[in-house]
């Protein structure tokens, strides 16, 4: 695993777990966040594990603060030889509805701000090697409003990207509803999602089989075996009845 990973939305979520597990495998962290006590809360939690973790606050969606986040992924002093997109939040699936800036925003933290820091890494890494891990969700593989679609361009882009540059690995990530506060900071209390307990996946476990698919190189990564038979299945079945599983879950 690399020595020094990047990863944006590091204040909650899976970014937080993230960087608890490559912490422990031996990482130098930079954590990417809106919230400067948020992310120092992970830092010193991964400071008091016997890790290293330094915080660079920015609103992704600023063009300055992007940025500063771009420079620090191009830095060839301090190279970074992971980076993970995290950063995300969801909205209500009736499109329609919804605010236009909102979903404005929604596609520019989803596919423009890892476009641009994808392409940032790829200057420095495709030289020296590296590691990319763009985490997407198995709602690349369901209609599932504007969500589903930028998750389909994260996984769509980093088959490419995995096949075409011999020095660097990029894998999306395509968990399917997993425990973290993703869903809460939407408004949905947990067991108000209209999900069974059988489809919900744990953080921890969905990190820990992520990393060991970037190790090896894989440019999909769907952890648990339920959700890659999900995607087996979408090959198959009906728009329609697709369109009736994304429904759920807002």
């Amino acid at each position: 695993m690399p020595r020094t990973a990047l990863i944006t939305g590091a204040s909650s979520g899976l970014g937080a777990e993230y960087a608890r597990q490559l912490a422990k495998q031996g990482a130098a962290l930079v954590l990417v966040g809106r919230s400067t006590d948020a992310l120092q809360t992970v830092a010193d939690e991964v400071t008091a594990a016997g890790g290293s973790a330094t915080i660079l606050v920015a609103d992704l969606l600023n063009p300055d603060d992007l940025a500063r986040v771009v420079e620090r992924v191009k830095s060839t002093a301090e190279p970074i030889e992971l980076l993970i997109n995290n950063a995300g939040f969801g909205l209500p699936l009736e499109f329609a509805s919804n605010d236009v800036a909102a979903e404005l925003d929604h596609l520019t933290l989803h596919v423009a701000v890892p476009l641009q820091l994808l392409h940032a890494a790829l200057q420095v890494m495709r030289e020296r090697g590296g590691r990319i891990l763009n985490v997407a969700s198995i709602a690349a593989y369901i209609p599932r409003s504007t969500y589903g679609a930028c998750k389909q361009w994260l996984v769509s882009f980093s088959r490419w990207a995995n096949g075409h540059y011999d020095n660097v690995s990029v894998t999306a990530v395509c968990p399917g509803y997993t425990h973290t506060n993703f869903h809460e900071r939407m408004g949905l209390a947990p067991g108000n999602e209209g999900i069974p307990g059988w489809m919900w996946l744990n953080a921890p476990d969905v990190v820990a089989e992520s990393l060991r698919d970037v190790a090896r190189g894989k440019a999909v990564s769907i952890p648990s075996l339920k959700y890659k038979l999900i995607a087996k299945l979408t090959g198959i079945l009906p728009d329609r009845t697709l369109a009736r599983m994304g429904s759920r879950g807002r």
